[in-house]
């Protein structure tokens, strides 16, 4: 239910290294190079494990990325603390039906986390209500209500501007180490012909040369 669609990298990868590095310059969709040259919001890519807080009008459910994935047993334990107790102020704040909120479950045990933070928590990077995807602003409002950090915005610009900022590595947000990447989305947000969202990420690693 509600699982988070997939977010293309900007380039395609090379089969000649396993998919590993990247064919730059060649986009892998016709929209992220129709739309490279105008401006982008860059959101900091946190290294941790997608999760979904589901609300369906009467309770809160969590889930992983998919229906099958197991949450980190520390990180479910911190939602049912934080979470749970705030389910008449879910009702009170969507009203109209049910809501999906996006995390970032991240923190020691999880990916390379230990390096965000002490312990597990999770941060917010987008909403969904019926069919309607909130507007970056009102994920941010969405997050204050519930007390959920929000991924962090870093900078705008060009695709190509990214993938430079990406090669280079950029401090984190959450302390003095490179950033994992960049997710980025159109100022304005679009989507394709098909009815996709228009969004795209960057790794550092995928400039790292080993």
């Amino acid at each position: 239910m509600n699982q988070y669609h997939k977010i293309q990298t900007v380039f395609k990868r090379d089969p000649n290294s396993n998919y590993k590095t990247l064919l730059e310059g060649d986009f892998s969709l016709p929209e992220f190079e129709y739309l490279q040259n105008n401006e982008w919001e860059w959101e900091e890519k946190i290294d941790g494990t997608n999760l979904r807080l589901m609300f369906n009008g009467e309770q809160i459910i969590f889930g992983g990325k998919t229906d099958r994935a197991q949450l980190p047993a520390p990180l479910v334990a911190k939602l049912n603390r934080t979470i749970l107790p705030q389910l008449d102020l879910f009702k009170s704040t969507f009203k109209d039906g049910g809501a999906c909120l996006y995390c970032e479950g991240y923190g020691p045990g999880i990916q390379k986390g230990g390096k965000y933070r002490q312990d597990q928590d999770i941060a917010l990077f987008d909403v969904k209500i019926g069919e309607w995807w909130l507007q970056r602003q009102d994920v941010v409002g969405i997050g204050s209500i519930f007390g959920i950090d929000c991924a962090p915005v870093i900078g705008h610009g060009t695709l190509d501007d990214m993938v430079e900022v990406v090669r280079e590595g950029f401090k984190s947000t959450w302390g003095d180490f490179i950033a994992e990447g960049i997710v980025a989305r159109p100022a304005l947000e679009l989507k394709s012909r098909n009815g996709s969202r228009i969004i795209t990420k960057l790794k550092y690693k995928d400039f790292v040369t080993k």
